[in-house]
């Protein structure tokens, strides 16, 4: 699997702000893996990014719980398992570092940065409108489970939204579809217990009809859907979340 994949100095310039505001997190302000690592996560970057090509090369499970706080919905915490072969760079460079040491911060500050510069691939409206969250997770960590790489961390809103009302409609994609972003069922996605007895959720998985299938299909790693037809979110799952 081919990583290396060339960005614009403007964009890894944004990334390298990004990186550094992250790092800010864990207090050190040492950069040893800086340039070894920007080759590896600039590729990263493209492949879950608006400019990568389609079709699902790269696969990743997901699994999601609520965040509240009085009654409040303040963010969605996130862990993404990505398949073994979008996994193999970052393990290797891991080597057999400890899943707490600074190297595996080091990785998650990168590919966190590379996260963020897509807005975390993730959609969420309250009747019609989009809700802002905000641009650095509260907290994120990145391991190893076997011969996968996971990163896990919490999107924050930007406001915290009261639970009851309108329902949430929340989606995580990769516009292109280049990177298949998947809940393998409901049970996926979790309530925390103070939400329980006055929320409920629903998954919804599209489907797409065999004209569609078929284009995606088609795509190889070198092939692009035209910028209009949203091809990823046309395969995205939604999860709508009703509170009383």
């Amino acid at each position: 699997f081919y990583f290396g994949l060339q960005l614009s100095s403007q964009l890894l310039g944004g990334m390298a702000v990004v990186e550094e505001r992250l790092m800010l997190l864990y207090n050190n302000n040492e950069y040893r893996l800086m340039m070894k690592l920007r080759f590896i996560f600039a590729g990263f970057l493209t492949l879950l990014s608006t400019g990568a090509v389609a079709h699902p090369h790269s696969f990743i499970d997901m699994n999601t719980t609520f965040v509240a706080k009085d009654q409040q919905l303040v963010g969605l915490k996130m862990v993404w398992v990505m398949d073994e072969i979008t996994s193999a760079d970052l393990l290797y460079d891991a080597e057999n570092a400890k899943n707490d040491s600074e190297v595996w911060k080091k990785l998650a500050a990168q590919v966190m940065a590379n996260v963020l510069g897509q807005h975390y691939f993730t959609d969420v409206y309250r009747d019609g409108k989009p809700v802002k969250y905000l641009n650095l997770p509260t907290e994120y960590h990145l391991s190893r489970q076997g011969h996968q790489a996971v990163l896990e961390f919490i999107l924050p809103l930007a406001e915290p939204q009261p639970l009851a009302g309108k329902p949430f409609e929340i989606s995580t994609y990769d516009p292109t579809y280049f990177v298949d972003m998947t809940y393998k069922d409901k049970t996926a996605v979790h309530l925390p217990p103070e939400m329980t007895a006055q929320c409920k959720f629903k998954l919804m998985t599209p489907k797409p009809d065999s004209s569609l299938q078929a284009y995606a299909l088609s795509l190889d790693k070198n092939d692009s859907p035209g910028e209009d037809m949203a091809l990823g979110q046309q395969f995205a799952q939604r999860v709508s979340l009703q509170c009383q």
